[in-house]
């Protein structure tokens, strides 16, 4: 254990210094939620820059491991992941800054000072999503050790980008009820604020498009995971190459999940009351991961008949 933080301490500073940041604001946004008792769209004050100080940790951490991966030094990935530090950083003090001024941080169009700080945000999301592709751009030319943890690595930034993109509908919505001033939502066919599933907040009575949001950026964190858990548990069964086209896989299938909830919420349903259609194609989508599964392992049982006849 020690040895990991000693590894982890010496990854790309700004990153780890985000990380730091995060983590205190982390404890501080605990804090204001248990002691602060304001309400902001129907929502504790400190739950959102509580969410996205979490949010932030797993990020940074993540951003830099996947640094730490690369045989070599890349300048222009550091470079970039110091401009996410940035960006992070402009959006974080805007989220608690307006927290602290008793208003609401996204959407906010009430007055000329708020919508300027929510046009700051969204400048500052586009430049990271920038920063982040060329991360991604960087690591697919790049080889990795592993190639099941390449595979991960990299879908893994490219489905978390998918996760940005399915994002930017929130900027177009405008539900029935919502205050004057309020330039968008998170909620699709209410407004913003009604009932929702604890401590996530997400919609129980209309689409959310943070659902499908939230599952596609922790693509970032989901199939690394899932990579490793084949090597420690199917790493002296399968070889490298069928383990690297699990991950594959399990990319694709991934980020047909994130486009599956994102289109759920545009048609205004909640997560956990489907229709027939949500259903019919999570079914589909499923059979079709299963398919591909039961390919790959086929193939590589192929193959080790092949070895073993010859």
């Amino acid at each position: 254990m020690t040895t990991v933080v000693n590894r982890a301490v010496r990854w790309h500073r700004p990153l780890m210094l985000l990380v730091s940041a995060m983590a205190v604001l982390t404890v501080v946004a605990a804090i204001g939620l248990v002691a602060d008792p304001r309400v902001l769209t129907g929502a504790p004050a400190w739950l959102k820059p509580l969410k996205f100080a979490i949010s932030f940790v797993l990020y940074g951490v993540t951003l830099a491991w996947m640094l730490s991966l690369l045989p070599r030094r890349s300048r222009l990935a550091e470079r970039a992941a110091t401009v996410i530090v940035a960006m992070s950083v402009l959006e974080m003090v805007v989220i608690v800054g307006q927290v602290l001024r008793g208003t609401t941080s996204h959407f906010n169009g009430t007055t000329p000072l708020n919508e300027a700080l929510f046009d700051v945000m969204g400048a500052a999301i586009m430049v990271l999503f920038l920063a982040q592709a060329v991360l991604a751009v960087v690591l697919l030319r790049r080889a990795t050790p592993d190639r099941a943890g390449g595979y991960a690595v990299r879908l893994g930034l490219v489905v978390s980008l998918l996760g940005m993109l399915v994002a930017f509908p929130m900027v177009a919505q405008r539900p029935a009820g919502a205050p004057a001033g309020i330039t968008g939502a998170h909620s699709v066919g209410v407004p913003d604020g009604g009932p929702g599933l604890p401590l996530v907040g997400w919609s129980t009575t209309g689409g959310d498009l943070r659902v499908g949001h939230f599952v596609g950026l922790h693509a970032l964190q989901a199939l690394p995971l899932l990579a490793i858990l084949l090597d420690r548990f199917l790493g002296a069964r399968l070889d490298e190459l069928t383990r690297a086209r699990l991950v594959l896989v399990g990319g694709v299938a991934y980020a047909g999940v994130t486009l599956l909830l994102t289109g759920q919420a545009l048609r205004g349903q909640p997560l956990l009351r489907p229709d027939a259609l949500t259903l019919t194609v999570a079914a589909v989508l499923a059979l079709a991961t299963a398919t591909a599964v039961g390919l790959v392992l086929g193939r590589r049982s192929r193959r080790a008949g092949v070895v073993l006849v010859g």
